[in-house]
């Protein structure tokens, strides 16, 4: 899009809202029992300072500007921003009228202009992906994208084995125990290294996939959800294709977290959401099939459509036609800022914490410092305890005590853990506060 264009739609927006009401900067305490809304007025966001995307991160001025554009809440310090992204004010104006014009126009508007909107949200997301329309497909969310491409892939056999790793998201492990029963296929899994590395990720997919020369299907996340881990995707798929094991790719957390180009990753199928760090509104996904596979996956519930087109694999029924519309806004927002910029800022606010609390005896940070490993998302354990229990009284106490939203995870090999992610709303002073919070907790034993 246009600066020029982009310009437009932002004054639209803002003229289409209510006057501010005085004293509602992001988190100020007269925000305090009052519910956000596309009414308050937020300026417009500043030019982005010149300099490496690095430096920029750094320029506090300026990401306040942008902290500004999020109607937070100061209930809670949100570091938890991996469940689902916040709209900023734009894009939840954006929402807001086309929420309007769906229902005030309702079925007209549906079937004879809707199209046109459905149609520039698909460009822009493939555009974005760097891939073509054709191969680009709206789903739910990337949970409902990958069932659909681990349920519908026709290559396995009875003889063969399909694999996933420990940090793979429980519901694609679930879909892969499904599929494999199907075919009455062989399930094996290994157990990542802790905390990865780049060569030991990809020495431990190698060392799984010649002991298992029957692997047929691959499970692969780009960016975890346990820990933060980002995987070598390419590295791993050249692995496994030059083995004969096909590589279906969970990027749900990586589309606006780090920069995501599916063609640079090398896989032929991948499922990404866009209301987790896109921050578009709930509701929205989308599944990748190279144009060249197609065929591996089949058509969805007796479909009738042509078999070179992707929209013949996925049925969703009637999606929400004002989130899918808001996604060319939610792009608009997140290209303002600019991928590689926001993907500096969130990882440099994560490195403004996990660097104390690496030295705070007892806090056991499980994802490496090593670059390209690692976005916002970073997981610990605190004095050795990988229980369920004890990970949920500690985001508890974390919460109850000390004002920080975090969350336990389940899953990884040598125990639970406690998952903290920031967003762009979040200041380093944030992180601050959580590792006062480690360095207090530590000593007290938990």
């Amino acid at each position: 899009m246009s600066p020029t264009r982009r310009d437009f739609l932002r004054t639209a927006a803002l003229a289409s809202v209510a006057v501010a009401l005085p004293g509602c900067a992001a988190g100020s305490r007269s925000d305090r029992g009052r519910a956000a809304t596309a009414g308050d007025l937020v300026a417009p966001l500043p030019p982005r300072p010149a300099g490496s995307p690095e430096t920029v991160a750094r320029d506090e001025a300026y990401w306040s500007a942008v902290a500004a554009q999020y109607r937070i809440t100061d209930r809670t310090t949100n570091l938890e921003a991996g469940y689902f992204g916040m709209m900023p004010a734009p894009v939840l104006a954006a929402y807001h009228r086309h929420i309007d014009r769906v229902n005030r126009e309702s079925s007209f508007f549906a079937r004879t202009e809707y199209g046109a909107f459905a149609r520039e949200a698909r460009e822009r997301t493939a555009a974005a992906l760097g891939v073509e329309a054709g191969e680009v497909a709206f789903s739910r969310n990337a949970t409902e994208a990958l069932q659909t491409l681990i349920g519908q892939y026709n290559r396995l056999r009875s003889s063969d084995v399909v694999m996933y790793a420990d940090l793979d998201y429980p519901a694609m492990q679930q879909a892969m125990n499904a599929r494999a029963a199907r075919a009455g296929a062989e399930v094996v899994t290994l157990d990542l290294p802790e905390p990865g590395t780049r060569a030991s990720v990809i020495e431990a997919y190698r060392a799984a996939l010649d002991a298992n020369p029957r692997t047929r299907l691959l499970l692969l996340t780009h960016t975890n959800n346990k820990t933060g881990l980002i995987h070598p995707v390419r590295e791993v798929v050249e692995l496994a294709e030059a083995r004969g094991v096909d590589v279906i790719v969970d990027a749900a957390h990586s589309f606006g977290q780090v920069p995501l180009d599916l063609r640079e990753l090398g896989a032929a199928w991948v499922g990404v959401n866009l209301h987790k760090w896109v921050g578009a509104p709930i509701g929205v996904g989308a599944l990748y099939i190279r144009r060249d596979a197609l065929a591996a996956i089949d058509r969805a519930h007796g479909d009738e459509g042509p078999l070179d087109r992707i929209d013949s694999r996925i049925h969703t029924g009637t999606l929400n036609f004002a989130a899918l519309m808001t996604v060319p806004d939610a792009l608009d927002f997140q290209e303002e800022i600019g991928v590689p910029y926001k993907a500096a800022r969130l990882r440099y606010l994560r490195d403004a914490w996990v660097g104390p609390a690496r030295e705070i005896p007892g806090v056991d940070i499980l994802t490496p410092d090593e670059p390209g490993t690692v976005g916002a998302l970073t997981s610990f354990r605190l004095n050795g305890d990988g229980s369920r229990d004890g990970n949920v009284e500690l985001a508890r106490v974390l919460r109850e005590e000390f004002g920080l939203f975090t969350v336990y995870r389940s899953g990884p090999a040598r125990g639970d853990c406690v998952r903290v992610t920031p967003s762009l709303y979040n200041a380093p002073r944030d992180g601050e506060r959580l590792v006062q919070a480690l360095a207090i907790l530590a000593e007290r034993g938990g």
